[in-house]
């Protein structure tokens, strides 16, 4: 008897790049090579905090990027619950931006540490932000969570998108938690009439806000293509499965093989 084929799934180039992708990955490692070169070479220390002025070039971004993460995951939910905007690619850029968020704000409470402790003396404390910030985290790793539960999957996007939702109203209130309450954490250094830093600090940290733009552009595109790849493969595996137990009765039968993991991420 012979056997019907059945076709493996072929990855002859990465299923998530594209030339935007390149263009994008290319300018933002020249931008943090560039923001690393400065920060550590050209850019002076601070008059009062010295050497340690330099995570100044990290630690505002990152955050301030995780900011617009976690805002996109709940916009993309937003239109997720929406009827008339409902379809998956909401929900997959939803938990894209979700993922690539958690990893800007563990970088972001890590580095906010290292600061904490050369300057208050302590690696944590209660304060507002950091409080704050620490919830957002934590709030957002259990959407996640429960992106992965089970049931019924249109169920449990929706309620994961009601999930992050409800946790983005954070956002505004850890941004405004230095100008609503006493707190040890700096307050806003760039957005006001008179920058507390200038010359080289003022333009090393503008380009950081450039480079971590778009190092977020560049993860959330491949996560997001990424997970529509998983999608379509996760069905393509199903409907295989089932193709080659049907071939198994009909010996004369092909297998057909499903679309590329490429055509699947473009789709």
């Amino acid at each position: 008897m012979k056997e019907s084929p059945v076709p493996s799934l072929s990855r002859r180039r990465p299923v998530t790049a594209s030339p935007v992708t390149r263009v994008v990955g290319v300018a933002a490692l020249a931008s943090a090579a560039v923001t690393a070169y400065l920060g550590l070479v050209v850019s002076p220390p601070d008059v009062a905090q010295g050497e340690l002025v330099r995570l100044i070039y990290i630690h505002p971004a990152v955050a301030t990027f995780g900011y617009v993460a976690f805002g996109l995951c709940a916009l993309a939910s937003a239109a997720y619950l929406w009827p008339r905007t409902r379809s998956r690619r909401w929900d997959a850029l939803a938990g894209a931006s979700a993922e690539v968020g958690e990893v800007f704000f563990a970088v972001t409470l890590i580095t906010g540490a290292i600061w904490g402790r050369a300057s208050w003396g302590v690696w944590w404390t209660w304060d507002a932000r950091l409080t704050l910030t620490a919830l957002l985290f934590a709030l957002f790793a259990g959407y996640l969570a429960l992106r992965r539960s089970g049931g019924d999957p249109t169920a449990r996007a929706k309620r994961a998108a009601l999930t992050a939702i409800g946790s983005a109203l954070i956002i505004p209130v850890d941004h405004y938690a230095t100008t609503w309450w006493k707190t040890l954490h700096q307050g806003n250094t760039l957005v006001r009439t008179n920058p507390l830093i200038h010359g080289w600090q003022l333009a090393t940290m503008g380009l950081s806000f450039l480079a971590f733009g778009l190092i977020l552009a560049w993860l959330l595109i491949h996560r997001y293509r990424l997970e529509l790849v998983e999608d379509r493969l996760e069905t393509d595996g199903f409907a295989l499965a089932i193709a080659a137990r049907r071939a198994e009765a009909d010996p004369g039968s092909v297998v057909s093989p499903p679309p590329s993991p490429e055509a699947a991420a473009t789709r």
